[in-house]
């Protein structure tokens, strides 16, 4: 009776999963030029390979920071990962902040030279008020009779802000795009943006979840990224949310399902594919052109590591022995009584044993130089204060954080302490920081508010030169954790 039954079932659903129809996506975001496997996982090679692996129709998208992070970008002003995404044959990108890394000067070179499609609806060209060459706001492509629209929005946080180009706020760019592709009734829409979900990194409030609320039905799927987090199968309402994390280490898939018939949007879900070599195999093809792409000179041995210097705090330390190292280095070249450093300028780990200028350049690919800064207590306290986002988006040298948590796990009752004393707010510090910090970039912002006459430019050595001084010295030693904790 029951074999009858399932029988049955079989047959009445069968016509409709035989009307259904697939269209597979590949998403990558923040590779930031990491075209080789590090640690026997990752690169294009591998990508390539889970590609051909799948399905022989396929759509590959990036939602942006392609132009800078590992040497072969940054001595290319990314021009090597536009040529790799090229040869990859990407579909689509929208533009990330870091897209501005060699100014704005340097962002139409990537533009122009781009044979995929450069998408976001809110940037534009600021003496023209249009979309710069070489840029749209949304495709229309037809993946086996499924038209699937891509919409893009750009990060409006350039790392180097520029007056040749504009932003508009990313939800009325959408809701226009959205107007606009209304006649041209697409099946499947799918927003590419360079923002996150949830964006601890960067200590702002994200818009992203807004997609759904006010365009869900309208919009199927947002792929993100920014503050390199990674969410899987993550609704919504209906509206699927996904991010793939950073450094081209993983990449997602996801299977949208349209009515073969009525070529309604059925459903989506995504899952994420770790790029371990030893499983992926790598595309012998696109491992050559790769390689061709490689920068001479880099992979010289500068000293080694005596342990690996994680950039990942642990437990309830919300510092990490490679930024506290970092943090160390400027704080005795600059010798100040405190010394900042970002934790988001820090890209890998330093793995042990032998360190050369590459894994320098993956570790830090930034020419930041040092600036001194003098502050008062009460600034530094505000400072510390915001920087919890609710993890801390910096760490420190000479400087002790201490707080505790409600219920609800908020942070609260914040104690700061300068050489083992408590900071007094109307006392004058002298810290060192970064030039893009101290320039007030992305988290820095509070930098603005600081006086140019309390700012002082300190040398030409980058905090890439500490790093390689210092390795010249001697093996890197993992500093002891347990400057910034819970009570």
């Amino acid at each position: 009776m029951k074999k009858s039954w399932l029988l049955f079932l079989t047959v009445l659903f069968l016509p409709l999963a035989l009307t259904a129809k697939t269209t597979t996506i590949y998403h990558t975001s923040d590779v930031h030029g990491f075209f080789y496997p590090k640690n026997g996982q990752g690169g294009f090679a591998a990508l390539a390979a889970v590609i051909k692996a799948g399905p022989a129709s396929y759509m590959l998208l990036d939602s942006g920071d392609f132009a800078n992070g590992t040497v072969e970008t940054r001595n290319s002003k990314g021009l090597k990962g536009v040529q790799m995404m090229n040869h990859m044959s990407y579909d689509a990108a929208t533009i990330g902040n870091h897209e501005f890394d060699f100014k704005g000067e340097g962002v139409a070179p990537l533009l122009a030279n781009a044979q995929f499609a450069v998408l976001a609806a809110n940037f534009f060209e600021a003496s023209t008020g249009k979309y710069p060459p070489s840029v749209l706001p949304y495709k229309l492509f037809d993946e086996n009779g499924v038209k699937v629209a891509v919409i893009g929005l750009a990060n409006r946080t350039p790392t180097n802000p520029s007056k040749l180009y504009s932003y508009g706020k990313p939800l009325p760019a959408l809701k226009k795009a959205l107007k606009e592709l209304e006649s041209k009734q697409p099946d499947v829409v799918i927003v590419l943006v360079h923002d996150s979900l949830q964006d601890e990194k960067h200590g702002t409030q994200s818009y992203v979840k807004d997609i759904a609320r006010k365009f869900g039905g309208q919009v199927h799927v947002v792929l993100g990224g920014h503050a390199h987090n990674i969410f899987q199968n993550k609704y919504i309402g209906g509206t699927l949310f996904v991010e793939s994390g950073t450094a081209l280490q993983n990449v997602s898939r996801i299977t949208v399902e349209t009515d073969d018939k009525t070529g309604k949007f059925v459903s989506a879900k995504s899952e994420l594919i770790p790029l371990v070599v030893a499983q992926t195999g790598e595309d012998a093809e696109v491992k050559a052109y790769a390689d061709s792409l490689r920068e001479p000179g880099v992979d010289e041995v500068l000293g080694e590591a005596a342990q690996t210097l994680s950039r990942q705090a642990q437990a309830d330390r919300q510092d990490a022995p490679l930024n506290d190292w970092i943090a160390d280095l400027i704080r005795e070249y600059a010798g100040t009584q405190i010394a900042i450093h970002n934790n988001g300028g820090t890209r890998v780990d330093m793995e042990k044993g032998p360190v050369t200028k590459r894994d320098l350049i993956d570790i830090h690919p930034f020419d930041n130089t040092v600036t001194l800064v003098t502050v008062d207590g009460k600034f530094l306290k505000k400072f510390v204060k915001k920087s919890f986002a609710p993890n801390s988006l910096f760490s420190y040298s000479g400087m002790t954080v201490t707080y505790t948590k409600n219920k609800k796990g908020k942070i609260k009752d914040i104690e700061i302490f300068v050489d083992g004393q408590p900071v007094q707010n109307r006392r004058k510090y002298t810290l060192a920081t970064n030039t893009y910090i101290a320039n007030g970039g992305s988290e820095g912002w509070m930098f603005k508010h600081i006086s140019a006459k309390d700012k002082k430019p300190l040398g030409s050595k980058t905090i890439r030169d500490l790093m390689e001084d210092a390795l010249r010295k001697g093996p890197a030693v993992a500093p002891e954790t347990g400057r910034i904790y819970q009570r």
